[in-house]
């Protein structure tokens, strides 16, 4: 059973293989945090910079495009600076447990991939776990965090054959 749901607005995203790209650095992150990949499920949305822009206006303030958004169907943030947060217990096959959406731009990530010399793959994946990582309770807004968070993306990209992108 896929763990990933995925939505594309933007028909770019088809031809890059986004769904299979999100399926697996899902399950590279749900595996390394021993959580395993049954009774998961995630929403993705492969959408344009003036999509995302919308979103992320309405739901942080800030009218501009980004690489990726998340949204968690639940608080699962530590309770303490650089600690990682309580995991979450799995669903059923028939009723897994949403651990919530991504919604990833097209113009965004293929920018920053050529600014940074990245095959295109290899940045979408890890934006895709970077956003897992945020359904997951996982944050960058304090040093701590921010730490403990890369070196997670650093070591399941690692699994996956990616580059350190730090």
């Amino acid at each position: 059973m896929d763990v990933v749901e995925t939505l594309i607005e933007d028909a770019r995203w088809a031809d890059t293989g986004l769904t299979a790209l999100a399926e697996r650095g899902a399950r590279a992150t749900l595996a390394d945090l021993g959580l395993g990949v049954a009774g998961f499920q995630i929403g993705v949305l492969g959408c344009n910079d003036a999509r995302i822009a919308i979103l992320n206006a309405e739901f942080r303030g800030k009218p501009q495009p980004t690489n990726v958004l998340s949204w968690p169907s639940q608080e699962r943030a530590a309770e303490f600076v650089g600690e990682s947060p309580q995991q979450p217990q799995p669903g059923t096959e028939d009723a897994p447990e949403s651990l919530g959406d991504i919604a990833i731009a097209w113009e965004t990530c293929a920018r920053e991939a050529e600014a940074e010399k990245k095959p295109f793959a290899d940045h979408v994946t890890h934006l895709i776990v970077h956003g897992v990582l945020h359904l997951l309770g996982y944050d960058h807004v304090e040093a701590e965090d921010a730490d403990l968070m890369e070196g997670l993306e650093v070591r399941i990209l690692a699994t996956l054959g990616v580059s350190d992108p730090y």
